[in-house]
This record gives structure tokens, sequence and C-alpha cells, in this order.
């Protein structure tokens, strides 16, 4: 670590360590004692919030995601997280330049037509942008990664990942509930892109391809990328925020807000990967245009259990159904030996009818999501922690609607195309590749289920069979649920197995016989 990265750190924690102080009986026996806890409490929050800000780019992601767990940090704390904004002073371009010309060569300003250097449209601790325009005209905006920026977030990654693995080894049961070493690594990889604008055209790309199913939604073309430097086409219009949503047509501004909740919804249960970063300032929208979603440094990546976990937590809540819901979170997590599955389903009967009836405006699957984290902790389950980077990725395309469209129901949209994404589900499960997966699973089993029989015979005989029961205490959690679930479970299995199977083995038969279809 360098000496000034050393002394920033230093400076951070002496001034969070010296207002701490200043909160003290003592400090305050010559001040104004009506001072309420709240205030208090709201003076920390600001002061951890600015800290990060102070810290930079990885620990703001850090603040993000913490601005989810109010089962790691105070509410108060949490909230005041959600305000967390990437900004920087803007470094003067003379500083840039040399990232400039070491990525695009010394010639580099002849492949613009002009370019603004005095005054960036944009200034994070990762990058500045600046408006350009190509030879041809075309409008640009020009990304351009600061000097040494990626070396100072590498070696903060380090830190923390060393400092993660000494809480886990000092306080093991916090971190059997909450795997700190997991969740920093889902920032890490979640934020990668944001250090390697090569990756981030990558993921630009790929998102460009998912929007074409949508008619108002639109992702910057890539122009050009390197590691530190990224060209893409301006995006139209302001970001969401700062739009006038009277300037739009009332069925435009619902279609528009219609299409980029559908179009993140494709990505968190058909493609799986989705843009983790969605506030307002990264979503523009202009009249007669569609939305253009910019900023692809920060994307998730799920895999199908969890997506389809994922799926049957929102369906259990659009149904109103607390027990269905903390049977497909259990089943998204994992126990540990002190979980208490029948508290949190009971607090999961009493939270979710509470949400369910609430309005249009008051409901976010993100918040939701965070709520149900909370009780899960407090209970003993472990979640996965993509779904902090979940839950912040819904809060934020919610709150980024709203802008635009406040009336719109995130509800209805989801049922709406909950049929898109259930059908799609369907067709991942009958393609030629996971029927011949399931079939080899089939046939492996069938191989193995002879010799395994035969061992616990052999056990039996020789008085040699132990068996072990977890310590998870399931306390009355739907009696003999689970044995006839276990059961249901395996005879479902079995028979889509063989059903894949055949469909499978009629497929290629049918093939052979017909080579010209």
């Amino acid at each position: 670590m360098s000496a000034a990265r050393a002394r920033l750190l230093a400076h951070v924690a002496k001034a969070l360590l010296m207002r701490e102080v200043s909160e003290t009986p003592l400090a305050w026996r010559h001040r104004r004692t009506d001072d309420s806890s709240e205030a208090k409490m709201h003076r920390r929050a600001v002061a951890v919030r600015e800290a990060f800000e102070q810290l930079g780019p990885f620990y703001i992601k850090i603040g993000q995601i913490l601005s989810t767990r109010e089962d790691i940090v105070p509410s108060a704390i949490a909230r005041e997280l959600e305000h967390l904004h990437d900004r920087a002073s803007v470094m003067p371009f003379t500083h840039m330049e040399p990232v400039l010309e070491a990525a695009l060569g010394r010639g580099w300003r002849r492949m613009f037509r002009s370019f603004d250097t005095r005054s960036p449209l944009g200034a994070a601790s990762l990058a500045q942008v600046y408006a350009a325009r190509l030879d041809n005209g075309q409008p640009v905006a020009v990304k351009v990664q600061r000097p040494r920026i990626r070396y100072v977030v590498e070696e903060d990654m380090k830190m923390l990942q060393r400092a993660a693995r000494r809480f886990a080894a000092h306080a093991p049961r916090f971190n059997a509930t909450i795997d700190t070493q997991a969740m920093l690594g889902v920032v890490l990889d979640a934020m990668r892109p944001e250090l390697d604008f090569v990756l981030e055209a990558r993921n630009m790309d790929r998102a460009r391809t998912a929007a074409r199913s949508f008619e108002l939604v639109d992702v910057p073309d890539v122009l050009d990328a390197t590691p530190t430097v990224l060209v893409q086409s301006m995006a139209a219009g302001t970001n969401i925020r700062d739009a006038d949503p009277t300037a739009f047509k009332p069925d435009e501004r619902s279609a528009i807000g219609r299409d980029i909740l559908a179009y993140m919804y494709r990505g968190y249960f058909v493609d799986m990967t989705f843009h983790a970063d969605p506030h307002p300032g990264n979503i523009f929208v202009a009249p007669g245009e569609p939305a253009s979603l910019i900023d692809w440094g920060m994307v998730g990546h799920i895999d199908r259990r969890l997506s389809m976990s994922l799926m049957l937590i929102l369906l259990s809540l659009s149904r109103n159904d607390g027990t269905a819901l903390s049977k497909a979170w259990i089943e998204m997590g994992k126990l540990t030996p002190w979980a208490d599955v029948s508290a949190f389903t009971q607090d999961m009967t009493a939270l979710v009818p509470k949400i369910a009836t609430a309005s249009l405006e008051e409901l976010n699957f993100g918040t939701t999501l965070t709520q149900v984290l909370s009780h899960s902790t407090r209970r003993g389950i472990q979640t996965s922690p993509m779904v902090s980077i979940l839950g912040k990725s819904f809060a934020n395309t919610d709150g980024s609607v709203r802008y635009l469209a406040p009336e719109l129901s995130v509800t209805e949209v989801f049922q709406d195309q909950m049929r898109t994404i259930l059908f799609e589900y369907a067709r991942q499960a009958l393609s030629e590749d996971q029927a011949a997966r399931t079939a080899m699973e089939l046939l492996i089993a069938a191989q193995s289920a002879p010799g395994e029989l035969r061992g616990l015979l052999r056990d039996l005989a020789n008085h040699e069979l132990t068996v072990q029961f977890s310590q998870v205490q399931k306390q009355n959690f739907f009696p003999y649920q689970d044995r006839i679930d276990s059961r249901a479970k395996r005879a479902l299995r079995t028979v889509l197995a063989f059903a894949a199977l055949g469909w499978w083995r009629a497929e290629h038969l049918y093939r052979k016989t017909h080579p010209s279809i």
C-alpha cells in the first residue's frame, strides 16, 4: 500500500474516532443536553457515509451493499448509505491526457473532430467522461480511467480480503450466518469490469443483444475499447431523475417504465446476467427515444438455481403466501446448526401480508428482499451473498422507474413477464443439452445404485450402520413435511429423468429417420 493511501486511511479512521469521542457524555457536559439519540445516530450515519466517499470507489461499492444489509449495520446507517454517491473533484485534463495517449496513441486527437477537455460530463473516483465528436460528426462519450486508480482499488481489495479472513477466524458464529469472505468476493467479481473497460464493453455488447427484444430499451454502441479508455455512442436525453415527466405522453412514460422493468426481469430470470447498478444516473430518457442504460462496469451473474429460487420468492410475495416464501428462501440458503426455521416462517407469515397490501407507490421488491434478509440472518439462515447485489439492483430499478412513471405497478409488470420467464425456463429444461445431461445423471445413478444398496445391506448385516442427525431443530416446522417433500422430490426427479431420457432418445431416432429435417 502506498504511503499516501495509508495516510488517507489513517486520516479517515482518526476523523471517525474523534467524532465518536465528541459524542461522549464528558464532551457534552458543557453543551446542550436536549439532543435526541436519533439526532446523534443521524450524525454518526452521515459521518460513516462521508468516510466511505472519501475512501473511493471500492469502499463506495461496499457501502452501497451494506445499505441493503440492516442485519449487519444499524438501520439508520443503512438508510444513510443509500445516498452514497461516487463523486470526485475534476482532475485537470493534463493528468488524463497521458492515459488517452497510452491507450489510443499519440495521434488520438485525429480520431475526433472535437473533444471537450474543459468540462467533463461526469467525474467519479474511477474515471471521467468527456463529450466528443468523431470525424464523421457522431457525438460520443469518452470514458477515461484515472491514472493509477486500478492499483489503488486492487490494493484496497487485497487489504479487505485479509481483513475478512481474520474476521472469519475470530467470529466463526457470525461468519457462519453472514459469510463475509463470500460477500466480499461477490462485490469483487461484479466490480472487476470497472477496472478494465474491455470487460465493460463485452458486458455492453451482451446487454445490447438482450435489449433488441424491447422496443424502448437500448444500450449505447461501443466504438472503441481499451482497458483504460472506452468510446461509446452518446445516450440521448437526460438521466431519468432530472427528466420532466410532463414532456412525455402518458402512454409513452408508462411504456418506457414497463420496458425497463421487463428488461431487468429478463436479466434476473432468463439471461441470469444483470445490471447491478441501475440507479437514476445510469438511465437516460428522452421523448420519442428508447431509454438508454449506461455504465455496465458493475454486472451481476447468478446461476439457474438462485434465479429460480428468486422467482419462487417473488411469486409467493405476489400471492401473499408467507409460508411458501419462507420455504423458497430456505431452499435458496443454508441452515446453520442454530437456525430457527419455525420462527422464520412465523416472521414471513407476519411480514408478507403487510407488504402484499402496500400501495403500488410503496412496494419495492428490492426493499422487500432486504427485509427478508434481515429476518433470515436473525434466525440463523445463511443466504447467498449475491442476494445483496440483487436487492440493490431491484431497489435501484424500481426507484429509477418511479421518477418517470410513479403510477406503474411493478407487481403487474412482473406478473406479465412471468409467463415469458416460465416459458423460457421450460424451454431450457427441455433443451437437448439439458435432456442429455439429465439422462446421463440417471444412467450414472442407475449404475451406482446396486453397489450402494449392497453396501447398505452389508453394514446392516455387520451391525456397522450409523445414522447422523443434523443439529438443526425443525421445531414442528410443517410436521412430516420434510419426509413427504423428499419422497415427492425423488419421485418427481425420477419421472422427469425417464421422461427426459425418452424424449432425448425419440428426438434422436426421429432425426436419424428424417435426415432432411
